[in-house]
């Protein structure tokens, strides 16, 4: 079925509901926990492109869950985030069958845990107002750079975030309308590349449905979050995206 044997459906299906119910509390991770497991049971661009569709359909709803006038609002207010995280993925998509991956997800995987760590240890970065520009403007360079190639652009948005101390509802609608814009990048630059092919396509709208089973429920457990949890589980689970990024490079 869809090119699947049945266990590797049944594996693809459960991974979704999980990815979907983590994307849903804290907002992101999704791609992070759907790209470590299918690279296990498929090859590297397939599994790529299995979480491309169910990445900007999450997206979609979690934008949109105040109201489209409030994610148009997020949009015209971090425009220069969106603007470059565009840019950079459809310039780095191009070499996603040319630059070695493991580099890329060490370059990435090192820094993610250093920043959660110093968090952890309550030596986190604390930004001035005046600084706030240039860091997602950077931020935005390295997230859409290393999304191009892997699939995973959030990060670097995350830490900016977390930095700023934006409240959780408000970093959730963010990350909602970044992650939907540099998933129709990404869709549409791997349409050209390729990854994203008749083969492909009706594999990753099939796992649209068991994602978007697991959002509702994460949605559910957010509301319940006090803002104290939110940023626990927040720097769990990029620590653990950190360490997973390592783990590729060096790995596999």
């Amino acid at each position: 079925m869809f090119g699947m044997e049945i266990w590797q459906l049944a594996v693809a299906v459960g991974v979704a509901v999980i990815a979907g119910f983590v994307k849903g509390a804290i907002g992101f991770a999704l791609p992070m926990i759907m790209l470590s497991a299918y690279a296990s049971i498929f090859d590297a661009d397939t599994a790529l492109a299995l979480l491309i569709l169910p990445v900007t359909a999450t997206n979609v709803a979690q934008a949109l869950r105040q109201g489209w006038r409030a994610a148009w609002e997020t949009a015209v207010q971090y425009r220069l985030h969106l603007v470059t995280l565009l840019v950079c993925i459809a310039i780095s998509a191009n070499f996603v069958t040319v630059l070695p991956k493991a580099l890329g997800y060490a370059l990435l995987g090192v820094p993610i845990i250093l920043y959660t760590a110093s968090e952890i240890l309550g030596y986190g970065l604390r930004l001035h107002t005046r600084h706030a520009k240039r860091f997602e403007f950077w931020s935005s360079v390295v997230g859409g750079l290393f999304g191009g190639i892997s699939g995973i652009w959030g990060p670097p948005l995350i830490a900016y975030l977390m930095s700023m101390k934006v409240e959780k509802t408000e970093a959730m609608r963010i990350m909602g309308v970044s992650f939907f814009a540099g998933g129709v990048m990404l869709t549409g630059a791997h349409l050209m590349t390729g990854v994203m092919n008749a083969h492909t396509f009706p594999m990753s709208a099939l796992l649209v449905i068991p994602s978007f089973a697991g959002l509702w429920l994460g949605f559910w457990a957010h509301d319940r979050l006090n803002a104290v949890l939110f940023r626990r589980a927040t720097l769990f689970v990029l620590l653990l995206t950190g360490i997973n990024l390592l783990r590729k490079a060096f790995m596999g």
